[in-house]
């Protein structure tokens, strides 16, 4: 398996809103092959953000470059670019991270 984060430094104030665009946003990931699973997640919150990651599980690294490479990928990020409506609720760009499993426990 896969898993690609990305975190996100949601401004304060702004994670209602930050939260509310994400579980309405149509991310298409149902459609490509090899995904497992979503989850956003809260983190801890500081004094000038509060801490946001999404994470998805793929089947393996090369599922997750199918998404990346896909008219789905396209589809869900369309708004997420500069001028989007998440822009102004967070700090800075998101940042990537990608995880090949290597354990796991169930």
């Amino acid at each position: 398996m896969y898993i690609a984060m990305n975190r996100f430094k949601v401004a304060p104030g702004s994670e209602t809103a930050f939260e509310e665009l994400w579980a309405s946003r149509d991310s298409h990931l149902k459609e490509v092959p090899g995904f497992v699973e979503f989850h956003l997640l809260r983190g801890p919150r500081r004094d000038d953000h509060a801490l946001y990651s999404s994470h998805t599980v793929w089947e393996d690294h090369a599922a997750f470059e199918g998404w990346t490479k896909s008219d789905a990928f396209r589809a869900s990020h369309r708004n997420a670019g500069n001028g989007g409506a998440a822009r102004p609720l967070y700090l800075g760009h998101p940042e990537f991270e990608g995880f090949e499993v290597i354990q796991t426990v169930k």
